[in-house]
């Protein structure tokens, strides 16, 4: 790695950094067990160097994050000090210098840090596979405690926002930006224009929407890591509020900020759980998710401790509820056939046509035995 310079960004909260970071910027985390999902936001930006004030791997259970970097080809380097971070954090939009681990921020600010190598990170990932069991014992226990405390998400009826957005027996698109979300929707491209479903948004799903060039009809979320654009998009706000009663929703104060009017959803659990609940409650006849979490390695790169929420939720959807990759694959088998009974229909009508008129009797006889033929294929009559 060779000398770098850059214009600093810093940010406790990485997808918020990631709406200042622009090509060649030195960006300044404190982000312990970097996941996937910042990651390639942080990747997708181009920044000279991602510096983290926290291990980018603590060894709790092998994150991918810094595997994500480090195939984008982005330097990472780790500083042990939490008050550099403090300092830095006035120096934004500052000049900044990384020389073999050495950060240098103008008017003197300067920090030793460790450039992260392939090695390290793949050791590092080998001793927290290691650690998985304790992680996955701990994540059941706290599941279980939950799990009385949030049944009411299965047992008692929800209270869901009344939006102009008709979802009754319709499908539902329901689109959170979780790991692979941008493949998940290219593989359903062929069912989003067939189906037209509508399109609920969870925070950053609604840019995931827009850049596939869909408005999101509904935006969901706490409203921390969606653009402003998209919240000016058009959609239905629905900001995603505590327990009635608890405390304010953090998100309705951004929405007021831009001018805007929201709706507000107090139900407990994430967000994710708060779409499908009002995706079902307003008589959705199939939800399709993109990107949504279920593995033990997304909750914890969303630095939860249990998901009994999204076990409860889900097991009050039930069969309703379909995986992303599961239509695309569906969908794309379905079409096949009708492509080529389309063009059996075509073929079929159109050949006796312009044999009749050829005048040709063994033709005649040929367009006979060839419509025979397409409908031994294709069943058509």
């Amino acid at each position: 790695m060779g000398r770098l310079v850059g214009t600093l960004r810093v940010d406790k909260r990485t997808k918020r950094l990631v709406t200042r970071l622009r090509t060649g910027d030195i960006a300044l985390i404190q982000h312990p067990d970097l996941d996937a999902i910042a990651a390639r936001s942080l990747a997708d930006r181009r920044p000279g160097a991602v510096i983290n004030v926290a291990p980018f791997i603590t060894g709790r259970y092998p994150n991918q994050g810094p595997t994500v970097l480090m195939e984008a080809g982005i330097p990472m380097i780790e500083i042990d000090s939490g008050s550099f971070f403090e300092e830095a954090s006035g120096y934004e939009g500052s000049a900044a210098t990384v020389d073999d681990g050495v950060i240098r921020i103008r008017e003197g600010l300067t920090a030793n840090g460790m450039i992260l190598e392939r090695s390290q990170i793949d050791s590092r990932l080998e001793a927290a596979r290691g650690n998985l069991s304790v992680e996955l014992d701990a994540f059941a226990r706290n599941t279980l405690a939950y799990l009385e405390g949030e049944k009411a998400l299965l047992l008692d009826p929800v209270e869901i926002p009344r939006v102009s957005t008709k979802l009754r027996q319709r499908h539902v698109l329901i689109v959170v930006r979780g790991e692979g979300y941008r493949e998940d929707l290219r593989t359903i491209e062929e069912y989003l224009r067939d189906v037209r479903p509508a399109t609920i948004g969870v925070d950053g799903g609604a840019d995931a929407l827009l850049e596939l060039g869909i408005r999101p009809d509904i935006i969901l979320g706490d409203m921390d890591s969606v653009s402003d654009a998209a919240l000016r998009c058009g959609a239905e706000l629905v900001v995603h509020g505590y327990a009635r009663g608890e405390r304010e929703a953090p998100g309705l104060r951004r929405i007021e900020t831009l001018g805007l009017t929201a709706q507000v959803f107090h139900v407990p659990g994430t967000s994710e759980d708060a779409a499908l609940l009002l995706a079902d409650g307003a008589g959705a006849s199939l939800i399709v998710a993109v990107g949504t979490h279920f593995s033990l390695e997304d909750f914890l790169d969303k630095g939860r401790g249990g998901m009994a929420s999204t076990f409860l939720v889900r097991l009050r959807i039930g069969a309703k509820l379909v995986d992303a990759k599961g239509i695309g694959r569906l969908w794309s088998s379905r079409r096949k056939p009708a492509t080529m009974e389309i063009l059996a229909i075509v073929a079929a009508a159109l050949f006796p046509i312009i044999v009749v008129a050829a005048g040709s009797p063994f033709l005649q006889a040929l367009a006979v035995a060839i419509r025979l033929w397409f409908r031994s294929v294709t069943g058509l009559r």
